[in-house]
C-alpha cells in the first residue's frame, strides 16, 4: 500500500534530485499513452507543488503534443540502488519555449544542452510514494543522454537541429501538432 502526499516535502526532494534518470507519462484526451525515459541534469523541484524539467530534441515529440491537447502528466522516480522506493509526482503540466521570455527565465536553471527544445512546467497536486520492490538494483554505468544525445546535436548545430525538428518532432504518432517553435 503506497501513501499519498498534497506536496513536495524535503526528503521528497531529495529522492528525486539524487535519481539519474525519470520517466514521463502523459496521453491525449484520444489516442495513444506515452511514457518517455529522461535523463540529463534536467529537472528542478521550484516548490512544494511546482516542478519544471528541459526536454532535449529526440526522435518524437509526444509529451509536447499531448500535453497541448491534455495538460495531464505524471513523473515516476525509481530507487534503482539503495533502500527500494518508486516516487510519482501528478498534476498538470505546461509547455513553454526557452525562446519565449518565461522559458527563457526558466532555462537559467538548467546548464546548457544542445538541442533544448521545450521547458514543462508541472503544478504538482498529489506526490504517491509505493515500495518499489519491483524495480530491479541496477548500476549506472554511463549517462548516454550526456555522452551521446547531447553531442549529436552539438554536431548538428542550431541550423541543421531546426530541421531535424522540423521533419521528426511536428506531429504526434496520432498527428496531434507539436507546437514546436
Amino acid at each position: 500500500m503506497g501513501t499519498s502526499f498534497p506536496t513536495i516535502d524535503a526528503d521528497h526532494a531529495a529522492f528525486i534530485a539524487a535519481q539519474p534518470m525519470f520517466f514521463v507519462a502523459t496521453a491525449p484526451r484520444k489516442g495513444r499513452v506515452n511514457l518517455s525515459p529522461k535523463g540529463l541534469d534536467a529537472l528542478r523541484v521550484l516548490g512544494p507543488d511546482r516542478v519544471i524539467w528541459l526536454n532535449v530534441t529526440g526522435s518524437g515529440n509526444e509529451t509536447a503534443a499531448h500535453i497541448l491537447d491534455n495538460p495531464r502528466m505524471t513523473l515516476m522516480f525509481c530507487a534503482f540502488n539503495g533502500p527500494p522506493r518508486t516516487l510519482r509526482l501528478y498534476g498538470q503540466a505546461r509547455l513553454l519555449h526557452p525562446a519565449s521570455d518565461e522559458g527563457a527565465a526558466l532555462s537559467a536553471h538548467f546548464p546548457h544542452y544542445a538541442g533544448a527544445r521545450q521547458i514543462f512546467d508541472l503544478a504538482v497536486d498529489l506526490v504517491h510514494i509505493s515500495c518499489g520492490m519491483g524495480v530491479p538494483e541496477m548500476t549506472l554505468v554511463s549517462p548516454r543522454a550526456e555522452s551521446q544525445l547531447v553531442p549529436y546535436f552539438e554536431r548538428l548545430g542550431p541550423e541543421k537541429t531546426v530541421k531535424y525538428q522540423q521533419v521528426k518532432n511536428r506531429r504526434s504518432l496520432d498527428g496531434l501538432p507539436t507546437d514546436i517553435a
